[in-house]
């Protein structure tokens, strides 16, 4: 999130969207990528799409905010903006203008588990952004004249976009509750206090850490192949020293034996809202078998104007202005399934958070029907429709899945797996997950000024 903003969580939730969307038997027709591996351990993927003649270059590193030191939060976003300070070859604010000159854009975002780089140009110019990268993953400056000054920056950012936004800051809060073990509990930005604190020689050590070509993926999609791309990976990215990469450790919550609540008034709050996230299995952590399912289940209660959130709060009660639910299952460790809901103008955030228990103790008691699963599917199948033509979608897909534990083999039978999904599985999912004791629920209030 260098400069003007956040992880790209929205972005890389709608190209999850897209691959979870795809039709029950797509199979290995879905993206049908081709990946090499260089003899320094950098893993090459292409998805070949030659529908104008420009390519998504993206570089993922698998190191997030959840691989930082204690102490150091914030670390792995600042080197991200530290990324584009320069190298001997190309000096501080360069990497951006040649990128720019050569009508490109470009940009990089932190999540708790991956961080990635993009450019997006004509073809012509996919040797110079390998270079351009290549170059950064081995070469770059960082010292004290360098790093102090950007350390300002992303103090700043964290000032705009955390402390001057109550929404932010109760999201914040609520994460920091939710997990009680678990790396995710700290934020991606970092604590003020600890990133007030990062030097040049932690940017340099997770660099040293994380930054080994053994633990990158360089994904290319769009008017090239596999045959083109690979002897200009072999010239750039295959001259990278390799380095030994740590295991990565996520770890488990405890047993949890109380439900968690935090409140936060604001005078600049406009509109209440309220939030309950519940610990939840990822597709790689303890309870997987569930992640599907609950694809599914987000899709039912609150994925769109079919949805039961809408049709029974919004439409038929008359209570919610907005209720949603969603579910981010790429994640190396636990997750959260959210539920959430803002009240209608002089409503009540109590009126919200009784409709959507009553929703959630009838889907525990009757569950969920045949037609609703069906409905799920198909609506996520539509909206493949409108994504599958991006380059960056499955850059996406894949570079997310990648970077936290899946092959590409998991990738291409995702939709499959999708369309195998039962009512039995829903309903089970839903028992797993909807436990009170291992939620946290937030409440955004307005404070009444006289």
């Amino acid at each position: 999130m260098r400069d003007r903003r956040r992880a790209s969580r929205h972005a890389l939730w709608a190209a999850l969207v897209f691959l979870l969307a795809t039709p029950p038997g797509a199979g290995a027709e879905m993206f049908s990528p081709e990946s090499f591996t260089l003899a320094n351990g950098l893993q090459v993927v292409v998805v070949e799409n030659h529908r104008a003649p420009v390519v998504t270059h993206m570089v993922w590193v698998k190191a997030g905010s959840a691989d930082e030191s204690d102490g150091k939060t914030g670390i792995a976003h600042f080197l991200e903006h530290l990324m584009f300070r320069g190298t001997e070859a190309v000096p501080p604010g360069q990497f951006s203008e040649i990128v720019a000159r050569l009508g490109g854009n470009e940009n990089a975002f932190t999540t708790s588990d991956y961080t990635a780089y993009h450019e997006s140009v004509a073809v012509e110019h996919l040797e110079r952004m390998m270079q351009l990268d290549a170059d950064r993953l081995q070469n770059l400056k960082l010292t004290d004249e360098i790093v102090l000054p950007e350390r300002d920056v992303i103090l700043e950012e964290r000032r705009q976009r955390i402390d001057n936004d109550p929404g932010a800051q109760l999201g914040e809060m609520l994460n920091a509750a939710l997990y009680l073990n678990a790396p995710y509990h700290n934020p991606v930005i970092g604590w003020e206090h600890e990133m007030a604190g990062l030097t040049a020689a932690d940017a340099r050590q997770f660099y040293d850490r994380w930054y080994s070509p053994a633990n990158v993926v360089v994904i290319i999609s769009g008017d090239v192949t596999a045959a083109e791309v690979r002897p200009l990976a072999e010239k750039y990215y295959a001259a990278i020293p390799s380095r030994g990469v740590p295991d990565r450790f996520r770890a488990e919550e405890p047993a949890q034996f109380a439900p968690r609540i935090v409140k936060l008034v604001s005078p600049r709050v406009q509109q209440p809202y309220w939030l309950r996230s519940y610990q939840a299995p990822s597709y790689r952590s303890a309870g997987s078998e569930h992640a599907y399912a609950l694809e599914v289940l987000a899709q039912i209660l609150g994925g769109d104007a079919t949805s039961r959130f809408y049709r029974h709060l919004v439409v038929e009660q008359q209570v919610a202005a907005a209720a949603n639910a969603s579910y981010n299952g790429t994640r190396l460790g636990v997750t959260a399934f959210s539920v959430s809901g803002s009240p209608r103008p002089g409503g009540k955030l109590e009126a919200i958070e009784s409709a959507i228990e009553k929703e959630i103790a009838d889907l525990l008691d009757k569950g969920v029907t045949d037609e609703e699963v069906r409905r799920a599917i198909s609506a996520l199948q539509t909206d493949a429709i409108k994504s599958a033509d991006s380059l960056t979608g499955p850059a996406n897909i894949i570079g997310a899945g990648l970077a936290t534990g899946s092959t590409i083999e998991d990738i291409e039978a995702w939709p499959d797996r999708i369309g195998a999904v039962t009512v039995e599985q829903v309903n089970a999912a839903a028992k797993a997950v909807f436990e009170i004791d291992r939620s946290a629920t937030g409440w955004l209030l307005p404070k009444e000024t006289s």
